[in-house]
């Protein structure tokens, strides 16, 4: 039987080891990072992916709140590591995903429905949402298993994932398990999961630029746009010309946090989802952690930061991660468009072949060369209840329309 261990998940700091899943596959399951044996950790991601590195999980895991959790699973073949599987439990109000998910909640409370009861408490509706994946970046961020065949993948990602819902006393709960995000372009086989609960949709697309090759400046860059965008290009970058930028050190990124963040608070409360939010020491922390990969590029009004991009460079690409600027200025100085450009500027000095700048604003960034990419979640509800909130909850997170916008000339369309 394919979850036949689950039983002896207990839930400790350290969860039993060396759990089996099946074959000569186990893992083992941590609730704090400092439990976890970094070198093995290490030895299992093979330095496969930045983000599930433990240097960048370490900072990340600064960030736990009460409602928000962190779970660290190491698999092992044959007692050698050979994959990691990270996940993020947040606890969060019905009312997080909308009128229609709040609605429902709101009928079956008035209607006292007494098999739904034990599921709802008496003031605020807290909701489980556990994710196989980052919060915080696009991408496939939620695993790496160092296996050839997808199906054995799937095994043991689908093994894990229900002894740590049934860990979790998920059922017990409003409660949904999503697993995020996977490429839509070579992932043909949707049917991969053993379970076929679990039901896939798309979410907001990542957007990525591929750069041509051989370009020297940002200038080279906007001579493949057509006149229309060019000129559009030339009028926001000669809105931010008055304003000074600035490549922050890190004893600057500590000494400008509070204001960073500040920045980034405006940001975060326009964005529709608002679940993965930061600590207030997150850019400071991870600066520290990681100066070599990471960096901050701020922009100055006189001696006043209004805006900040930051940023990660990996081998081929630059990953555009949290920004922040003053919304009162963004208009008259074209601040963030001009964060966009940065990061193409930037891809462009390091001679990367890509920038990711991740997903919501689809169609501004398609006005600077971004294309869409598409991304498929997987989720998988707990209960009865869960599965009545799950359509409202699928409406959330799936992307709004938007028109594409091509700003190439025609023979780089």
């Amino acid at each position: 039987m394919l979850f036949a261990n689950c039983d002896v998940f207990k839930h400790t700091k350290k969860l039993k080891s060396q759990i089996k899943i099946f074959s000569n596959y186990t893992f083992t399951c941590f609730e704090e990072i400092e439990n976890v044996p970094e070198n093995e950790w290490n030895e299992a991601t093979d330095n496969n992916n930045l983000f599930l590195s433990f240097q960048y999980l370490s900072v990340l895991d600064k960030q736990k709140t009460d409602c928000l959790k962190f779970r660290y699973v190491i698999v092992y073949h044959h007692k050698k590591p050979m994959g990691v599987v990270y996940f993020q439990i947040n606890d969060f109000s019905a009312s997080l995903f909308g009128e229609q998910a709040e609605k429902l909640i709101t009928d079956l409370k008035n209607n006292r429905a007494n098999l739904f009861q034990r599921y709802i408490n008496e003031n605020e509706t807290v909701m489980r949402l556990v994710t196989c994946g980052n919060n915080f970046i696009s991408g496939e961020h939620g695993f790496y298993l160092n296996v050839s065949r997808k199906k054995t993948t799937f095994k043991i990602l689908e093994t894990i994932i229900n002894c740590v819902s049934q860990a979790e006393k998920l059922r017990g709960k409003i409660s949904v398990i999503l697993v995020k995000d996977f490429y839509a372009e070579g992932f043909e086989d949707k049917d991969c999961w053993y379970c076929k609960k679990f039901i896939h949709f798309n979410v907001e697309p990542n957007m990525i630029i591929n750069l041509p090759k051989g370009l020297l400046t940002l200038t080279d860059y906007l001579t493949h746009f057509s006149k229309k965008y060019r000129n559009r290009a030339k009028h926001i970058l000669e809105s931010s010309a008055s304003l000074t930028k600035k490549r922050l050190s890190t004893v600057e990124i500590i000494k400008y946090n509070d204001i960073l963040y500040t920045l980034y608070l405006q940001v975060f409360e326009q964005a529709k989802f608002k679940l993965a939010h930061l600590g207030k020491d997150y850019f400071s922390s991870l600066a520290n952690y990681n100066h070599t990969n990471f960096y901050i590029d701020a922009w100055f009004k006189g001696e006043e930061l209004v805006s900040f991009a930051s940023g990660f460079r990996l081998p081929t690409e630059i990953e555009a991660h949290f920004i922040g600027f003053d919304y009162k200025l963004n208009r008259e100085y074209e601040l963030y468009q001009t964060i966009l450009y940065s990061y193409i500027e930037e891809g462009i000095a390091l001679k990367k072949e890509k920038i990711n700048l991740g997903r919501t604003a689809s169609e501004i960034k398609s006005t600077v060369g971004a294309k869409a990419n598409e991304l498929i979640c997987y989720i998988k509800p707990q209960n009865v209840l869960s599965k009545l909130i799950l359509k409202p909850f699928m409406q959330f997170l799936q992307p709004s329309e938007w028109i594409p916008r091509n700003p190439f000339k025609e023979e780089h369309k």
